[in-house]
């Protein structure tokens, strides 16, 4: 069979939104107008939020559509040096028709995917209100401003599972059918997926439908085995995160008690599925009379399909095993505008891998599935002869998809970076976290690690990691020479940035 992109039907189910400067303007109670996150201008020129104190890098792999990829980094940014589609609403959707996409699912950017950011702020009472003014832009101002294109996605404080199930009916009561959550939540500080803690959050989701969202990297952490990897390898492992996920929610207790819930593996692929599920089969055939393993007289593989939707970007060996996964769970994305997507060819990347299946398959897989299991139906705003791939495309003649303007001359790496390189780059909280736990053992992860804190401002604690770096291996040169020259810290802005003109 030859299939024709044009006549596709795509609803990606995760992409990626970078918030907008004045999204939190009118949205808090009086008491907490003057603590809202804010966009702030530092001195060197980037752009960061701000919140309680805490700068928060928004950009780099976050928003590189449209940029040449040698230019690709974790590096913060500035809003005009980024896809206006990145944040912009409109613009965001002329962009999905230039690439052919009829809806699209958002994950969040600088709260981190599950709202660590807000999990983590000391006074619970002005988290809570940033959190439900986020969430409520999401719904009224991103998603609500184009019915039928955009899924809406909420937020959840995870730091109270009362309130968390509060806010699960508070969001489902305006439309909602979508939280994102932690794919595994003792590696952000709370009790695992196997606590009764998490039942009140549970029962809501089960009640309602609600399809919680594990996406990877949203547990804080990164699956490698060493940080002085090539970061490639991060790359290429990431996948396996929510395989590890899938396993342990599918032994888990949550699986058995409650019958209607359902996790989305958001960005996971789905080659791996096969063979876990094989695995998981002989396993429980093998194993369950001793173990206490429970499926209700099913197969876990059978279980498995009750209880999970599949993601891919791209993944040939999997949409060849697609018997084995269950072609009824499976769901594309984009991840439009993050480093691996495939915007704005994502419908010629799709037609290669899927011409193999028949018809009604490929259907399920580009739009059907998501309609049914999110939820959300396009067509009730949309004629469907509107929405194929070709008819978006023919009403963004305007756009241009091509790079943007190069800041500089690439030069080629003199070693393939490792994870620690672009942490470094970074001034990234994950850093700080190795340091925290440990990870950092060497002087040059300690030179790194003070050379982040240095670009920071926070030169007492550059002092302090160019000390350690000296314990370790005296007269590390980096570490000297950082050492005697540290500047005087530089504060963030006190304006918030404004959001640019629509133009």
């Amino acid at each position: 069979m030859t299939l024709d992109p044009a006549s596709l039907t795509i609803i990606s189910v995760d992409d990626h939104l970078v918030e907008p400067p004045d999204m939190f303007e009118g949205r808090l109670a009086a008491k907490f107008a003057e603590r809202a996150p804010r966009v702030v201008e530092r001195a060197d020129g980037r752009e960061m939020w701000l919140f309680e104190g805490v700068e928060i890098p928004n950009f780099g792999l976050n928003a590189v559509s449209g940029r040449p990829q040698e230019e690709y980094g974790i590096e913060p940014t500035r809003f005009d040096e980024i896809r206006r589609g990145c944040w912009d609403r409109e613009a965001r959707i002329d962009d999905m028709n230039a690439g052919g996409i009829l809806a699209s699912l958002n994950f969040p950017s600088f709260p981190q995917f599950c709202g660590q950011i807000f999990a983590n702020t000391e006074d619970k009472e002005l988290a809570l209100a940033v959190l439900q003014a986020y969430n409520d832009w999401h719904i009224e101002e991103w998603a609500g401003g184009a019915p039928g294109r955009l899924i809406p996605l909420s937020l959840v404080p995870y730091w109270d599972p009362e309130v968390m199930a509060a806010e699960v009916r508070r969001v489902a009561a305006r439309g909602v059918r979508a939280v994102t959550w932690s794919e595994n939540p003792e590696k952000i500080g709370v009790p695992s997926f196997h606590s009764p803690h998490w039942d009140p959050f549970w029962h809501a989701c089960d009640e309602l439908g609600m399809v919680i969202c594990l996406h990877i990297g949203s547990s804080s952490a990164v699956k490698l085995p060493t940080v002085e990897a090539p970061f490639t390898t991060m790359l290429n492992l990431q996948p396996t995160a929510v395989m590890d996920t899938a396993a342990d929610l599918l032994w888990s207790r949550v699986i058995r008690l409650f019958p209607n819930i359902r996790f989305a593996l958001s960005e996971g692929s789905i080659g791996w599925i096969p063979y876990l599920l094989e695995r998981a089969d002989y396993v429980y055939e093998h194993h369950n009379r001793w173990t206490g393993s429970d499926f209700g007289g099913r197969l876990p593989s059978e279980v498995f399909r009750d209880h999970f939707i599949a993601c891919f970007i791209t993944d040939s060996a999997g949409l060849r095993m697609l018997d084995l996964i269950g072609p009824e769970i499976v769901c594309v994305e984009t991840d439009y505008p993050h480093s691996d997507s495939t915007w704005p060819a994502s419908p010629e990347r799709l037609t290669g891998q899927l011409e193999h299946l028949p018809r009604e398959t490929i259907d399920a897989i580009t739009h059907g599935n998501a309609i049914r299991l999110f939820g959300f139906d396009p067509f009730a705003h949309h004629a469907p002869e509107d929405c194929t791939v070709g008819a978006l495309r023919a009403r963004a003649g305007h756009v241009d998809v091509g790079p943007v303007e190069p800041r500089a001359s690439f030069v080629a790496p003199e070693r393939p970076l490792t994870l620690l390189d672009m942490l470094s780059r970074a001034e990234h909280p994950l850093l700080e976290k190795q340091a925290a736990e440990g990870m950092l053992s060497d002087a040059d992860a300690w030179t790194a690690l003070a050379a982040a804190r240095n670009r920071a401002g926070d030169t007492a604690g550059a002092r302090a990691a160019c000390e350690r770096a000296l314990t370790v291996q005296a007269g590390h040169p980096e570490a000297t020479q950082l050492l005697s020259t540290l500047p005087a810290p530089k504060p963030a802005s006190s304006e918030p940035v404004k959001p640019t003109s629509k133009s």
